[in-house]
């Protein structure tokens, strides 16, 4: 059950999504703005729950080539840079709401910033205009607040992803329930894997989803 913090959390999110898209979308623009006024304010970089959360993602992906991965939230580039470690072939775009996050992503994947692009959006009104073929989203859709705008952000998740594409989602359990059902309706996705790690204070889902691949013409 969440706690009462986690609570009060998240209506305030969903009080700001009664506000249009765009107004939404400016005053999530300034509230993470202000929090990463100082670097990595949840302590991505550090905590060993953020560490194990990180491997029990990158451990459920499937065995695969990817050429594209899009992660949506990428904060200041932690994950950002172990998926460019883990997948040195690939072209990666990180997109986080937040500028000063992505200035701090960058720094963090100097190394990898030939194939790295790191690009200020919005999820609820996300396009970039290309497919990929591994999306990443992890503790990012109770931010987008009301069913409404949850569907809408599912449903960018699923148009971005390239035929047999694969979308991982990584949300607090039981939480994840709710912030995935929208995903789980999408009859174009498939889930494929599964597993809800309960054994620490902070139980979270890691759950994977393939995109349905086209019949040939």
């Amino acid at each position: 059950m969440a706690r009462l913090p986690e609570l009060m959390h998240r209506a305030f999110f969903q009080t700001i999504s009664l506000l249009s898209p765009r107004g939404q979308g400016e005053v999530l623009r300034r509230y993470f703005d202000w929090w990463h006024r100082s670097p990595d304010p949840w302590q991505l970089g550090t905590d060993g729950y953020e560490r194990h959360k990180y491997e029990a993602t990158l451990g459920q992906v499937p065995a695969r080539p990817y050429r594209r991965i899009l992660e949506v939230g990428c904060s200041e580039g932690v994950f950002t840079g172990l998926l460019a470690a883990a997948h040195p072939r690939a072209r990666i775009m990180g997109i986080d709401i937040s500028h000063r996050a992505l200035l701090r992503a960058r720094d963090r994947t100097r190394d990898a910033a030939a194939r790295t692009a790191l690009v200020q959006a919005d999820l609820v009104t996300l396009a970039t205009g290309r497919a990929f073929d591994l999306v990443f989203c992890a503790e990012t859709l109770y931010y987008v607040g009301r069913p409404d705008r949850l569907r809408r952000a599912s449903e960018r998740l699923a148009g971005v992803l390239a035929p047999g594409g694969v979308l991982v989602l990584v949300h607090p359990w039981p939480e994840a329930e709710r912030l995935h059902r929208f995903v789980e309706e999408d009859r174009a996705l498939s889930r494929i894997a599964h597993h809800v790690h309960d054994a620490s204070h902070r139980p979270f889902s890691v759950a994977v989803y393939q995109h349905e691949r086209r019949a040939a013409a």
